[in-house]
């Protein structure tokens, strides 16, 4: 057994150097894990991550249910003055590009209104003044994120369609080879996608069902409408989540403000003492003069 001599200080030196390399960093580090909103930061990212989900699922999904409506129900695009579904789908992808836009910035917005709501801010920079314009904007964001949340809710609703009729479209082909004989047809004008007077559908018979049947396409487009159906359940709830969080910061800021008031008239009750105070201190010293 052999028996090491103890570190000296030059050792000790050596392992506390990058420790010590940047004096008060620990204390720094401290300070900005405390200033964060760690609710909104939550928040933040469960918005994020679902609009992300949302909108990329949501893109794959409507190109591979353009590329089924054209290889498999033979439907062709119409002149662009006609609105048809190809054409809504287009529009449908924009609106997706417009949304992971917006939301980004919205949540970055949210963000830093958590942040300039926390208390540890007030701790880090020292006293601030509530503005009757930071109470405006609190209240401003709460209401906007009222109206976004009945917006997802209507988003969902919305994905939860295509879901439901591709897992229809699903179910029949699993029935088809379980059930040998069975005469079913998947009409487009059952849907909505095409006018009465269009027929496109496919039928059990067919080639082109199997075809469609045991493609990639059916299946792929089906999971990833349900993972978009899932991203936007998580704007949903983060949605939610930020109206807890702006609540409280609502009634964080409305209780700062009572406290100013106090604080105000405290100090110039005291001021106003002083004051008295110190003119009869003058005229008593006046009167023994």
């Amino acid at each position: 057994n052999k028996t090491y001599p103890p570190p000296s200080q030059t050792h000790l030196n050596v392992l506390l150097f990058p420790l010590c390399l940047c004096p008060g960093c620990f204390e720094c580090c401290v300070k900005c894990l405390g200033v964060l909103p760690y609710a909104s930061l939550f928040a933040t990212i469960l918005l994020y991550a679902g609009v992300a989900l949302f909108c990329g699922c949501g893109h794959e999904a409507l190109s591979g249910t353009a590329t089924i409506l054209q290889n498999y129900f033979e439907v062709v695009r119409a002149p662009v003055e006609t609105l048809d579904v190809l054409t809504m789908i287009d529009i449908l992808k924009y609106v997706i590009y417009g949304v992971a836009a917006a939301f980004f910035v919205y949540g970055i917005l949210l963000m830093v209104e958590g942040f300039f709501t926390t208390g540890a801010i007030r701790d880090l920079y020292g006293d601030f003044k509530i503005t009757a314009c930071g109470r405006c904007v609190s209240a401003w964001f709460i209401m906007l994120t009222y109206i976004f949340f009945l917006a997802w809710l209507g988003v969902t609703a919305f994905t939860s369609l295509p879901v439901f009729m591709y897992f229809n479209i699903w179910t029949i082909c699993q029935n088809t080879t379980v059930v040998e004989g069975a005469n079913l047809c998947l009409d487009l004008r059952q849907f909505g996608m095409v006018t009465i007077g269009e027929e496109r559908k496919v039928c059990t018979g067919s080639e082109k069902f199997f075809k469609m049947c045991e493609s990639n396409e059916l299946d792929m487009t089906f999971h990833l409408f349900v993972c978009a159906l899932a991203g936007a359940g998580a704007a949903v709830i983060a949605m939610v989540h930020y109206l807890m969080v702006l609540s409280a910061n609502w009634a964080y800021v409305k209780d700062a403000c009572r406290m100013q008031k106090y604080e105000d008239i405290k100090s110039k009750e005291e001021q106003e003492l002083h004051d008295i105070h110190s003119t009869r201190s003058k005229e008593r010293l006046n009167a023994y003069t």
